[in-house]
């Protein structure tokens, strides 16, 4: 009885950061701030609501409000649950389980929100602010060989991919737990796939390159 108590106890404040979680991440800022301009995000460019894509239709600065707010939606979903569920998590000692869940489902409502008839963004703004909350050290490397890519050859797409392939590596050099390494590698594995039409246009040449302001001139 008291097992089923136990359990019963910690499957609460996990159904509560998987709901929770997921409206977090639906919340559709890309499709707000893009709305607010007279556009429709899901019918321009690459056809999401991500940050790059609003940067690309409507320039650096709605697309930066909406990269810092999927980044915050990130960190809310991963971070409330440990600040809120203190009785689960002294009893389960599993100071991090309700955070991977509550990111877990904010990249799901990310890309799938129910207030967009289930379409969305590509979850790497939103993946990367949840890791800051939950694995620090992974996100700043991840940060670092998104930056190195994508300075070296200007493709979003590519440096996020690489980006993502990095946090499995980085999570076992720092972190060396399975929990932590399952967590890096789903969320990897879920950026590169949403990520496959980039990869095609990769491979064929035609995916765009953001251009060097002197280039342009």
């Amino acid at each position: 009885m008291a097992g089923t108590a136990d359990q019963g106890a910690l499957l609460v404040p996990l159904v509560v950061a998987a709901v929770a979680g997921y409206i977090l991440g639906s919340l559709p800022f890309g499709y707000l701030v893009a709305r607010s301009k007279g556009v429709n995000i899901f019918e321009v460019g690459s056809k999401s609501s991500g940050a790059t894509n609003v940067r690309r239709t409507l320039g650096s600065g709605p697309g930066n409000i909406v990269l810092v707010l999927d980044m915050l939606k990130g960190s809310v979903a991963a971070g409330w649950p440990l600040l809120v569920a203190w009785g689960a998590i002294r009893t389960f000692n599993v100071p991090s389980v309700l955070g991977y869940v509550g990111l877990g489902f904010a990249l799901l409502g990310h890309s799938f929100s129910c207030f967009t008839k289930f379409r969305g963004g590509k979850g790497v703004a939103t993946g990367a602010g949840g890791l800051a909350v939950l694995m620090p050290n992974v996100a700043l490397v991840s940060v670092l060989v998104w930056l190195a890519v994508f300075f070296a050859a200007r493709y979003v797409s590519l440096a996020s991919i690489a980006a993502a392939l990095s946090l499995p590596a980085a999570a076992f050099l720092f972190h060396r737990d399975s929990l932590a390494l399952s967590v890096a590698g789903a969320i990897a594995l879920f950026v590169i796939i949403r990520h496959r039409a980039n990869i095609v246009r990769l491979m064929n040449g035609t995916e765009k390159r953001i251009e060097k302001k002197k280039d342009k001139a």
